[in-house]
């Protein structure tokens, strides 16, 4: 049998419960909280990587809307001062 040594900073590997998702979720819900959650957790050191890829893949989410919106409300700004 071989023994894991672990290294600091190294995460285990292992499966995340449905009650660790379910807080995962609710601090993501909280305003602005939530949202330095998922810098933390997607590039700090010690999450387990399905979280950190999870929480990289909603950053990049966010992202992707902000950018939809910033393009949405400037053409429509366009057609608001282009109709005077």
């Amino acid at each position: 049998m071989q023994q894991q040594s672990t290294v600091p900073g190294q995460f285990q590997q292992g499966e995340i419960t449905i009650g660790e998702w379910m807080l995962t979720i609710l601090i993501v819900a909280i305003p602005i909280v939530g949202f330095v959650m998922l810098f933390v957790w997607g590039f700090g050191s010690g999450t387990h990587p399905s979280k950190a890829n999870w929480a990289k893949a909603t950053l990049i989410w966010f992202a992707i809307v902000i950018g939809l919106y910033i393009v949405f409300f400037m053409i429509f700004g366009l057609a608001l001062l282009s109709s005077r």
